[in-house]
C-alpha cells in the first residue's frame, strides 16, 4: 500500500507526476516488490489530457523499460468514475485479474498518444499469466494511493 498527498491543484495533478511517482514507490517498498514483479496497472485512468500523460510518465518512470512490456487498463473506460467507490471497485477488478489471468479492455481507445507509449489493453479482454498488479487512485486534492495484489 502506498499513500501520499502533493496538493499541487484541487483537481489538475502536479505535472511532472511526483505525487504518482512517489505513492507507487511507496506500494513497491511496502511490498518489498521490484517492479519487474508487476505485471498489470489498474490505472487511475480518467481519459483526460493531464491526469493520462501524467499518470503514464509516472509509469515510465517508476518501471524504466519493464514499462514497455506491462499491460495497463483502466475501467473507468467501461464504469464511469464513481468518485469515493472508484478505488474500491477499480481494485476489486484488479483483485480478479489476478486471479483469473484475464485483463480488462480500456474500451473506445481509438488513437494512441505519443505521450502515452504503454501497453494498453484496448481490444477485448486479454488472457495472461499473471502474479501481481497494481492499482492506482489519484484523488481530487493530489490524495493518492496504490495498492498492489500478488499471489502467494
Amino acid at each position: 500500500y502506498g499513500n501520499t498527498a502533493d496538493a499541487y491543484h484541487f483537481t489538475a495533478p502536479e505535472p511532472h507526476g511526483d505525487g504518482m511517482i512517489r505513492v507507487m514507490q511507496a506500494a513497491l517498498k511496502d511490498a518489498c516488490m521490484d517492479p519487474k514483479e508487476i505485471g498489470y496497472i489498474n490505472a487511475h485512468g480518467t481519459s483526460t489530457v493531464l491526469n493520462d500523460k501524467c499518470e503514464s510518465k509516472a509509469i515510465m518512470n517508476v518501471f524504466g523499460d519493464h514499462a514497455k512490456i506491462l499491460k495497463v487498463s483502466s475501467i473507468k473506460s467501461m464504469i464511469g468514475h464513481l468518485m469515493a467507490a472508484a478505488g474500491a471497485v477499480e481494485f476489486v477488478s484488479t483483485v480478479m485479474s489476478v486471479f483469473t489471468g484475464k485483463l480488462p479492455p480500456t474500451i473506445n481507445y481509438k488513437e494512441p498518444d505519443p505521450d502515452c507509449p504503454l501497453d494498453y489493453v484496448t481490444n477485448g479482454v486479454e488472457s495472461v499469466d499473471l502474479n501481481a498488479a497494481m492499482s492506482n487512485s489519484f484523488g481530487f486534492g493530489g490524495g493518492n494511493a496504490c495498492l498492489i495484489i500478488k499471489k502467494k
